[in-house]
């Protein structure tokens, strides 16, 4: 199939990010989308969806040996096609080759193409948390598609969280794990605060009206903003791109007053469905060879913070990537630059053993 029949009736991210990797990974399978849904889903909160629509991205034939790619928090599968990581990722010889692996990219509950407040539940739509999102991407990988077991499960930032609930839910379901950007314990410190900062927003914003606003709150884009610059771009990096007050000031007002297309009832879900999150207790589960990969200037995940060196000791079969931080990375969004870091997960497809 020409990429151009796949661009037929996507929408505009989705085709930009399609065009993007038909550039960036010339000569790889086409991206394909689907939608699957899961009939009678159950939340953990015992509110049940009669349909609960799941959207997806694969690229590469069914055939192949299946690799789960899982987005962050906001983002969607299809956005994982961009040049900086599919484009470095899923080319002829590259670490996940979609000529070799069937990749897999699912849009999380709540985000994409995926169910969703926004959809018109607004908020009466069930609060789901990250449980509920892998219980969904399991049931699209294993009825969906059929799918018995995983060569690879791979997450950056929430997808990491997200990676690391499958290692402990599933244990015996994948042969190798790459949690990214994330960490196994439970919300806390400047991660949480910051997410709950962002939460409060918009729920204390006068035009949230409790999730029936009839325009977006206007105090929504600069509590977006604000949370991007204080939780990602690393020092380092930012101080690169704002050397001075007035370039500092040039780049506030570029995002202040850039496009803005999210909806307040989407991304208050999202950003809270991370609350009761805490992985440690099970770790001890986990049976998939294990690579974790961080950044040395995340500031959602500090490692002077020692919680990742602790932790590892615990799984058999783990080891830690730490990438250095310097004025080209991008604080906790360094790991979204596949450059940093396919060398290791191309050495762990090479000798990760098949269950």
């Amino acid at each position: 199939m020409n990429p151009l029949q796949v661009l037929v009736g996507a929408s505009l991210p989705l085709m930009l990010a399609l065009l993007s990797f038909a550039t960036s990974a010339q000569n790889a399978p086409p991206p394909r989308e689907g939608t699957w849904i899961a009939r009678d889903f159950g939340f953990h909160t015992g509110e049940v969806m009669p349909e609960l629509r799941i959207h997806y991205t694969t690229v590469g034939a069914p055939s192949g040996e299946p690799v789960l790619i899982l987005h962050g928090t906001t983002g969607s599968g299809a956005g994982m096609l961009g040049p900086t990581f599919g484009g470095e990722l899923f080319g002829p010889g590259q670490a996940l080759d979609a000529n070799k692996y069937f990749i897999i990219l699912p849009d999380a509950i709540g985000t994409g193409k995926t169910s969703k407040p926004s959809d018109g539940m607004r908020a009466k739509f069930p609060k789901y948390n990250y449980d509920d999102m892998v219980q969904a991407q399991y049931r699209l990988v294993t009825e969906g598609l059929g799918i018995k077991r995983l060569r690879l499960v791979l997450g950056n930032s929430m997808g990491g969280m997200h990676t690391w609930l499958w290692g402990v839910k599933y244990p015996d379901f994948m042969d190798a794990l790459v949690p990214m950007a994330s960490m196994p314990s439970e919300m806390s410190g400047r991660n949480w605060i910051m997410r709950k900062l962002l939460i409060e927003s918009i729920r204390r914003d006068p035009e949230w009206m409790e999730g029936n606003y009839t325009r977006q709150p206007r105090g929504f884009q600069l509590a977006s903003v604000f949370f991007g610059f204080g939780t990602n771009g690393g020092n380092q990096g930012l101080y690169k791109a704002a050397p001075t007050r007035d370039r500092a000031d040039a780049l506030v007002n570029q995002r202040l007053n850039g496009p803005f297309t999210a909806d307040a009832n989407d991304h208050l879900y999202q950003w809270d469905a991370s609350r009761d999150y805490n992985v440690a207790p099970m770790l001890e589960r986990i049976n998939a060879s294990l690579l974790v990969i961080n950044s040395a200037d995340d500031e959602r995940n500090p490692p002077e913070l020692g919680v990742m060196e602790k932790e590892l000791k615990r799984i058999r079969n783990a080891r830690l990537y730490l990438v250095p931080g310097n004025e080209n990375t991008f604080g906790h969004g360094t790991t979204g630059q596949a450059r940093f870091w396919k060398a290791q997960v191309e050495e762990l497809m090479r000798t990760a053993g098949r269950r």
